[in-house]
């Protein structure tokens, strides 16, 4: 009770005299020095024009970068860096030069962003346009949250009719793997997620392709795949032209469940599968992650 009166006067002072919360401190980055190469074949020499191109030119990009308070810029090699910028500068003609770029996150070993540029001129003019575009692209990619790393399991069949059998129907297996493909495209372009490949995967489940059934045993199956995040789909037949789609999403250090879906009863042949995916996948994931993003800002 004494306590509560100490503390609520002084939280309303705070208030009243205008008093902020600590910022957060900056992320170090660091910006390593461009490479520059001349294919341009041009009769004259034009190195050490192009040396001090490039030196003005990182010059001007670590200033820009460093100018967001949100980043602190270190020396290469430093361990307190939490991202590090890469790229080169290739001349390919007279007035045609291509620029290339990376944003490393150095601790999750993720490349978060790589572009390559084309611009016009090799003048002081035409280097300043190139850095500033690249400038303002650097900041808005180590502003992305890096792609979650997603194994994304096989789609298995649960044939629910009379006529099921024990052994998987080659058109079956044909339609279930352009159904997992299809979902791993449109989580890949997504640009939230970066597909794990999980060839090597290693279980009965999965071998069998009975992750559904196993209780949560993919998650642990991801992680040791180095993925952050799991997720197994199910095709439910009820008949020839009835069908449900299910999937569910995990945490694959925990094992908790993230998120999950359910199409409903369906109606179509089984080329169909793919089709009823994607936008289950697209409406109950994607979308509804991006809205509840938005919603936060």
């Amino acid at each position: 009770m004494h306590l509560s009166r100490l503390i609520l006067p002084a939280f309303l002072l705070a208030v009243l005299v205008g008093v902020q919360p600590a910022a957060a401190a900056p992320v170090g980055v660091s910006i390593e020095d461009f490479q520059y190469l001349d294919t341009s074949g041009e009769p004259v020499d034009q190195t050490a024009i192009h040396e001090k191109r490039l030196g003005a030119f990182m010059v001007a990009l670590r200033r820009d970068v460093g100018a967001d308070q949100r980043y602190q810029l270190t020396p290469a090699g430093q361990d307190d860096a939490k991202f590090k910028v890469v790229g080169g500068v290739q001349k390919t003609s007279t007035l045609v030069q291509w620029a290339r770029v990376a944003v490393i996150d150095i601790a999750a070993r993720k490349v978060l962003f790589e572009k390559l540029y084309t611009f016009r001129g090799d003048n002081d003019e035409a280097w300043d346009r190139a850095e500033a575009f690249l400038a303002r692209e650097v900041i808005a990619a180590l502003g992305t949250p890096a792609p979650v790393a997603l194994a994304v399991f096989d789609f298995e069949l649960e044939d629910m009719t009379a006529a099921s059998g024990s052994t998987l129907a080659a058109s079956d297996a044909s339609y279930l793997a352009e159904t997992t493909g299809s979902v791993r495209d449109v989580l890949g372009q997504s640009g939230r997620y970066r597909i794990v490949d999980v060839g090597s995967a290693s279980g009965e489940a999965a071998k069998a392709h009975a992750l559904r059934d196993c209780g949560g045993c993919e998650a642990a199956i991801a992680k040791g795949l180095g993925a952050d995040q799991s997720l197994i789909g199910v095709v439910r037949r009820v008949s020839r032209t009835e069908y449900t789609l299910g999937f569910q999403l995990r945490d694959a250090r925990t094992g908790a469940v993230l998120a999950r879906g359910d199409s409903g009863l369906r109606m179509g042949a089984d080329y169909s599968w793919k089709r009823g995916a994607v936008r289950l996948v697209s409406d109950r994931l994607i979308e509804s992650q991006q809205a509840a993003d938005a919603a936060k800002r």
